[in-house]
């Protein structure tokens, strides 16, 4: 038996032309004097983004250092199997203070054969919306190639778009392919493939301090993009007090919400897999047989694939975690 322990780490913040400070006001993190923190990856294997632990005997190791000597023990047998020492998910938060450029992913097949890469499914969980805040997911209408292509060209590609009014708690898949952008306002909790590649559809021709026009990516988002329709891409999920109820499945994570409000005793032990926690609301504790780890709003724990049974303990009159894992 290891002697591992949940794992915290030391956020990684990017600054953003769309970002703002919610981060610092909402999710308690010090982003430092970043004028614009749009993005902290809480927890990335991503080359350039390795994420550093920050608590425990481990502090100052990197994820890929923990990976090497712990293995198994770490992610499961059957993640290390398969992804070797890259760390499989990329873990985020995501502050929109303007309008996100709106992109695609391409999936596996496509990144591996132009990136060397994996591709890109992801999900959101709304953490915070203002009024009116927006979500876009996928095309309102059948469209093809052709028709993609004329509104693109004309500047009018915002009316072949899907959008939803964002609320906190709603939920999107987004699968590589489907076109998407988080609108101003939002404030997201993003699970996602351990892959950098985006392509840039439409950036509502912003200029940066430079005066510069951010890149698109035209040409190679046109091979990425799945033009299928349909009537609703919101997730539909109804919480159940003191249960993990599944949001999202696929072959790539499965993320359950739960909110609790007493004692929770976790059994991961027919789970061959890394587990994470991502904390939404309030405060809480988790224990094990090594000891007890105090967790707050905004934190994120990567709990060892050795730990098979866990209490957690909400330290607020209720609490709602993420539950990440790969099945």
């Amino acid at each position: 038996m290891s002697n591992l322990y949940p794992i915290k780490f030391k956020p990684i913040f990017h600054e953003k032309i769309w970002g703002g400070n919610r981060m610092k006001t909402i999710l308690n993190k010090d982003f430092g004097d970043m004028p614009n923190c749009g993005e902290s990856w809480e927890l990335s294997g991503v080359n350039g983004n390795i994420s550093m632990v920050s608590n425990g005997f481990l502090a100052g190791n990197d994820l890929n250092e923990l990976i090497e000597i712990y293995m198994g023990d770490l992610v499961g047998d059957k993640v290390y199997k398969k992804f070797g020492e890259e760390f499989p998910l990329l873990i985020k938060f995501i502050d929109a203070q303007d309008d996100l450029s709106i992109q695609v992913h391409p999936d596996d097949n496509l990144s591996k054969e132009r990136h060397n890469a994996y591709g890109k499914t992801e999900m959101w969980y709304v953490a915070g919306a203002e009024k009116g805040a927006l979500i876009n997911s996928g095309f309102n209408q059948e469209v093809d190639r052709e028709k993609y292509l004329e509104y693109l060209n004309a500047g009018k590609l915002t009316d072949l778009l899907h959008y939803d009014e964002a609320e906190v708690g709603d939920v999107y898949f987004i699968p590589a392919g489907r076109v998407h952008a988080i609108g101003k306002g939002c404030l997201v909790a993003e699970i996602q493939q351990t892959s950098d590649v985006t392509y840039r559809i439409f950036d509502y021709n912003r200029k940066d301090d430079k005066g510069n026009e951010r890149e698109l990516h035209t040409d190679l988002a046109l091979d990425a993009i799945d033009f299928s329709y349909s009537s609703r891409y919101k997730t539909d999920y109804s919480t159940e007090e003191n249960k993990a109820v599944e949001i999202v499945n696929c072959p790539y994570f499965t993320t359950n919400i739960i909110e609790f409000n007493k004692e929770l005793d976790k059994d991961y032990n027919q789970l061959d897999s890394f587990v994470i926690y991502m904390t939404l609301e309030g405060d809480f504790e988790i224990v094990t047989e090594g000891g007890t780890e105090k967790v707050t709003m905004g934190e994120t724990v990567l709990l060892p694939a050795s730990l098979e049974s866990v209490q957690l303990k909400p330290k607020s009159e209720s609490v709602k975690i993420l539950e990440v894992f790969i099945k």
